[in-house]
């Protein structure tokens, strides 16, 4: 039931968001809020100050009697999800305030609730305002994942007496409050995390690499990893190390990450030293050496193992490096995309496209794609080259409820992308394609 709601609440939530709140909302990620603080701090003439803001258990205190008056669903409906209580060991708990657990509606509602912070600033505090006979810019700017959130400003003061009780109004009005501990203002020279992120500038360069925190956190999932498999083969403790690593780093790589790779690298690669030793304790160094770290291409001390695939045949598996991750910049999202207006959908099927091509899986679609069409364009007829260029079409719009698989996906020149949007007609199809193609 909470799905086919949310399928018409989703589209409500997304026109009506703020333009820099990124959490739980369709094509954004953690990386996009972290591109727009680069964007606001990175100037020389940027804020310097941060207000780091934390909303004491989000979820749970949210009022009913707020929510009920402004989520735009039906009341009956919402009401009963909101009293729906929780069974714990057999004993029903009632639910008083806060949204669903674990319901799959209460992103968005959340979402919906805690927009409309960004405007209220907006409005407060313009670009440029008057003080005297001069203008003076605020610098307030306001960037928000879920409930965590930052807004900077050209003074402490500011923060101190007119921003921070603005937030705090704008919370009360929803049964909310900030976190003492966690809500601090701090210098963009000091630096302050956010996101698993540290920002923070150097010599009036800001840089933003892995925070502490999220390093020591990585590092402590892998070393219990290890210590928790002292007999298993090498194979499988690879199995069971790689997807922690390569999701940290995939996560950082957007960031000032290479050294903070590297020292991770060293830091996993110690443990899995010790581990090789203590299995083997009678052994000398060469042989442990050469029955667990190989060289692999240009890579040496590669800790290495073997594994059987479904068909019982052994194969070779490498633990992944993060310092092998080349550092990417993310290119943000635009602040007032939405991939339910139909305005945007060439927007996001050239960010599709992008994502594609920097994936191996995506890359794998495209040589499909690509082989299905005979190296074609099924609009002009003509080949599909890396001098030519291409666009992945969704053949039925995704605004129009068309899927994101392959059997939806055609690859088209760029002129031909264009001219098929502006020629589409009320279904979303592409014109048909009756010539016969050759190999490309």
């Amino acid at each position: 039931m909470q799905a086919l709601y949310l399928l018409a609440l989703d589209p409500i939530a997304e026109t009506l968001a703020d333009p820099n709140s990124y959490g739980f909302r369709t094509h954004r990620a953690p990386a996009d809020a972290i591109e727009q603080c680069l964007t606001v701090l990175a100037r020389q003439d940027s804020p310097e100050w941060v207000l780091e803001g934390d909303i004491r258990a989000c979820f749970d205190e949210f009022s009913h009697t707020w929510l009920l008056a402004h989520i735009p669903m039906d009341k009956a409906m919402l009401s009963k999800w909101l009293k729906a209580g929780y069974i714990e060991r057999n004993v029903l708990h009632p639910t008083e305030a806060g949204t669903p657990q674990g319901g799959i509606c209460s992103p968005v509602i959340a979402n919906l609730a805690l927009d409309g912070l960004e405007t209220r600033l907006r409005t407060a505090f313009p670009r440029k305002v008057w003080n005297g006979y001069k203008q003076v810019c605020p610098k307030v700017n306001f960037i928000r994942l879920a409930d965590d959130f930052v807004i900077t400003g050209a003074t402490k003061e500011l923060l101190e007496a007119e921003v921070k009780p603005l937030v705090e109004a704008f919370l009360k009005e929803r049964g909310l409050e900030l976190s003492a501990e966690k809500t601090v203002i701090t210098h963009i020279a000091d630096g302050f995390d956010f996101l698993g992120q540290n920002l923070r500038k150097y010599n009036g360069k800001l840089l933003i690499k892995p925070s502490a925190k999220s390093i020591k956190t990585v590092l402590r999932k892998v070393r219990t990893v290890i210590k928790d498999n002292k007999g298993a083969a090498a194979g499988h403790l690879i199995y069971q190390l790689n997807p922690i690593i390569r999701g940290w780093a995939m996560y950082h790589r957007h960031a000032v990450s290479a050294k903070v790779f590297e020292s991770v690298d060293h830091a996993i690669f110690q443990a899995l030293w010790r581990w090789a030793k203590r299995r083997h304790p009678n052994k000398g160094l060469r042989w442990v050496k050469a029955r667990y770290f190989h060289s692999i291409g240009d890579r040496n001390w590669v800790f290495s193992g073997e594994v059987r695939d479904p068909k019982g045949k052994r194969q070779a598996v490498h633990l992944f490096s993060a310092h092998r991750l080349p550092i990417k910049r993310h290119t943000k999202i635009k602040g007032e995309a939405n991939p339910y207006n139909p305005q945007w959908e060439l927007y996001f099927e050239k960010r599709l496209a992008c994502k594609m091509t920097d994936s191996l899986e995506g890359r794998r679609t495209l040589l499909t794609l690509w082989r299905r069409q005979d190296g074609r364009c099924p609009h002009c007829g003509a080949a599909i080259t890396p001098l030519t260029g291409w666009h992945s079409h969704h053949k039925v719009w995704r605004s129009h409820g068309g899927s994101d698989t392959a059997d939806n996906r055609v690859l088209l020149h760029p002129t031909c992308h264009r001219q098929i949007h502006h020629a589409l007609d009320s279904t979303g199809m592409p014109p048909p394609v009756t010539r016969g193609f050759g190999k490309a």
